[in-house]
């Protein structure tokens, strides 16, 4: 720590404890393992929750990595490895699946797309509004429940405090956060994501995520088609976008949750 800027360095100090620990911390324990006193940690996790970078339970009366922490891992992940990595991947996808494909990550409560790629050939143009740089509401894509379903409650909890949270643009998906859950929940048993019209009327994705070296979901690849003219059976396209999310994962020296991207015994994702 500097001795020059004690505080700073107990603010990283914090924040490189949370992220090393698989849930919520009590304020009491922080102060204990890194050696603070007590009523010093309680100030300094006061000013890392008013700048969301620490997030309180109140409840259990602990804490955990909040919102402000997480976008700045993103931002590292989006202006290093994740584009120039995935973009050959990505373009694989697209040769094997025959429809338009995505990389996206999760921007606080938004998925934001990074790459776009589209078949050389379509036989059946597909007008989307996801492009590049485009932000869209993660509850509603499969590309970004696909990494919702990875990261704690807590966080989940965090991103959607309210039923204000829970946009609408065509009449379909989630609007509280036990619903977002129950479909997050069967989706992380299924292996992949899958939206019907949650976007854009008449238009149906799947995606899968991959994971970084601390085993966080990092980024997700998606396939989109046109629901009244599939040309390939739901399951293939997922299995193709688990399949490029797994090539991203060992290119990122990633750790996928144990068994998770063997054999083919995963469920079918709900409707």
């Amino acid at each position: 720590m500097s001795s020059t800027s004690p505080a700073v360095g107990r603010a990283l100090d914090v924040l490189l404890y949370l992220a090393a620990r698989p849930g919520p911390v009590a304020g009491a324990a922080l102060a204990r393992d890194l050696g603070v006193p007590r009523s010093s940690m309680y100030h300094l996790l006061d000013v890392l929750v008013d700048r969301g970078f620490v997030l309180h339970l109140a409840d259990r009366n602990a804490y955990a990595l909040g919102i402000a922490a997480f976008e700045i891992g993103s931002a590292y992940l989006r202006h290093e490895s994740i584009e120039r990595l995935a973009r050959p991947i990505l373009k694989k996808l697209v040769a094997t699946a025959q429809e338009t494909a995505h990389v996206g990550i999760l921007h606080g409560a938004e998925t934001l797309y990074l790459l776009k790629e589209q078949p050389q050939l379509a036989r059946t143009p597909v007008t989307l509004v996801t492009d590049v740089g485009v932000r869209l509401p993660a509850h509603l894509t499969a590309n970004g429940r696909s990494i919702l379903a990875h990261l704690p409650a807590a966080q989940v909890r965090a991103l959607y405090p309210n039923a204000g949270a829970f946009v609408d643009r065509t009449g379909r998906g989630p609007s509280s956060l036990p619903a977002l859950r129950r479909i997050l929940n069967a989706e992380r048993r299924a292996g992949w994501a899958r939206e019907d019209g949650m976007i854009t009327d008449g238009l149906q994705s799947v995606a899968a995520c991959a994971f970084d070296h601390n085993g966080q979901p990092t980024a997700a690849f998606s396939v989109t088609r046109r629901i009244d003219r599939p040309r390939t059976p739901l399951e293939v396209l997922a299995r193709a976008a688990r399949s490029a999310a797994q090539q991203l994962t060992w290119a990122l020296s990633g750790q996928a949750p144990e068994g998770w991207f063997t054999g083919d015994g995963r469920g079918t994702a709900p409707k």
